[in-house]
């Protein structure tokens, strides 16, 4: 029993992280920076209207009175493909010198064990 609990708790839970990278994927957050910069301007012009709909649903516009007002959405002033951008060059940079630091690294625990073995 505790097997099949077990299975169907992994079962689920992969089955929300697939339905979580289809829909970045449908969005276009996997794509390219100015597909996610288009993905994140529709958030923010469906955010407002979503939270509106919430909040009458759950029933906080009446007090007294009037409706509460809600903070404004925050404003993003970041593109997304350049920092895209800036994290493949950072990435490509550290490989690019990835095996000269390797060869040094090796040759400082070299000298740090024959030192240990006198």
């Amino acid at each position: 029993a505790a097997s099949a609990s077990a299975s169907f708790r992994f079962v689920l839970k992969g089955s929300l992280a697939g339905a979580a990278v289809y829909m970045a994927y449908e969005q276009g957050l996997l794509g390219s920076g100015a597909q996610g910069a288009e993905a994140l301007r529709k958030a923010q012009e469906a955010l407002p209207p979503a939270v509106q709909e919430w909040t009458s649903y759950v029933g906080w516009e009446v007090r007294a009175g009037r409706a509460p007002r809600l903070p404004p959405t925050p404003k993003f002033d970041f593109s997304p493909s350049n920092s895209w951008n800036k994290g493949v060059q950072t990435v490509m940079s550290a490989l690019s010198v990835a095996p000269t630091k390797a060869c040094e690294y090796t040759v400082e625990g070299w000298k740090y064990v024959k030192e240990l073995l006198k």
